[in-house]
């Protein structure tokens, strides 16, 4: 049998034949050599096979399991069943990675035995046609970077984006690996590797290239809805209301979503938070519309910033802090 691996790098694919090569080969050409690449060919029916014989008849290091179309969930517990390193990487069919990538996070676990897991900036392309949406995404996946700014801001996103994973494969265990809840696969695992104490970093250098395109997962499955991801941001936020009422900042859309799942998971809204005088001493959801000044009146709650506007994210963070809450202990921003 061959040595193990350095680091497992879990690829699943599913008609993949025009971006698959460019991927593997951005695996391929990492300065880490010792690697394995796991491809997972999930149900294609293009040319995804005959790029996929290509590469294993030449590069020894890549492996190629075919399977029936059966998920991407059970496509990436299935890679990862057959990987022999103790640390594994996710890659996807259609980013490119740096040539140090790989080589930049196993120096940053190694430099951190605390860490279970990190990831690395990200940079969207073809960059022409690049929505602003994705831009503001982009620079703050990109700023969220120390084990603190990633607890901090935990709830507004994912903020160790997906193919940029590097794992250690004993704290996958730990959390019983990917699992199919109707939301967010990615996120749902980095939470669970947050809720049961794993430490998670991320290198800052932009070290993927993620492609971004109307046909991507996340815009097209309903499991990367605005409406999942607020499922799977309740259902795990628990731990940090530890059955406090909750207190929503923003009476708008965004915050009047979040108030329905928070209470379809059971909690208690207590008030929202606005700005707009028109909204102040209405009830939403039999709840009060309070101005921020009054927002000491409710030291016994849980806040949740939920204002989808550019910049509001820092503002109401500066008015909790200065009425005494501490944020995660007390607050944290969902948006």
């Amino acid at each position: 049998m061959p040595s193990p691996a350095r680091v497992s790098v879990i690829l699943p694919c599913r008609n993949a034949a025009a971006t698959l090569d460019q991927a593997i080969a951005s695996i391929a050409n990492q300065t880490v050599r010792d690697l394995e690449i796991i491809v997972v060919n999930n149900g294609s029916t293009d040319g995804t096979s005959a790029v996929l014989s290509a590469w294993a008849a030449r590069d020894s290091r890549i492996r190629c399991v075919e399977v029936e179309a059966v998920g991407l969930v059970n496509a990436l517990n299935i890679g990862i069943s057959h990987a022999r390193s103790d640390i594994l990487a996710r890659m996807d069919a259609d980013d490119v990675a740096e040539p140090a990538r790989l080589s930049e996070q196993l120096t940053f676990l190694e430099a951190h035995p605390d860490v279970a897991a990190c990831g690395t900036g990200v940079e969207y392309f073809p960059r022409q046609k690049l929505r602003a949406g994705a831009r503001r995404y982009e620079r703050w996946i990109n700023s969220v970077v120390t084990p603190a700014e990633i607890e901090r801001d935990l709830f507004v996103e994912c903020p160790i984006p997906h193919p940029t994973l590097v794992l250690r494969r004993d704290a996958f265990d730990d959390v019983g690996g990917y699992r199919d809840m109707g939301w967010p696969e990615d996120y749902d695992l980095v939470l669970r590797l947050w809720k049961a104490g794993h430490r998670l970093g991320k290198v800052p250098d932009v070290l993927l290239h993620w492609r971004d395109g109307p046909n991507r997962l996340s815009r097209t499955d309903p499991r990367y809805s605005e409406d999942a991801f607020r499922r799977c941001k309740v259902h795990h936020m628990a731990p940090r209301v530890d059955g406090r009422r909750v207190v929503v900042w923003g009476a708008g859309p965004v915050g009047k979503a979040f108030s329905l799942a928070a209470r379809q998971r059971g909690h208690t809204i207590a008030a929202f938070v606005d700005l707009d005088p028109r909204k102040i001493g209405q009830t939403i959801h039999a709840a009060s519309v309070i101005h921020p000044s009054d927002i000491g009146s409710y030291r016994d709650t849980y806040v949740v910033a939920a204002v989808g506007k550019p910049g509001a994210r820092a503002d109401i963070r500066r008015e909790l802090k200065a009425a005494g809450f501490r944020e995660p202990l007390e607050c944290c921003a969902v948006a």
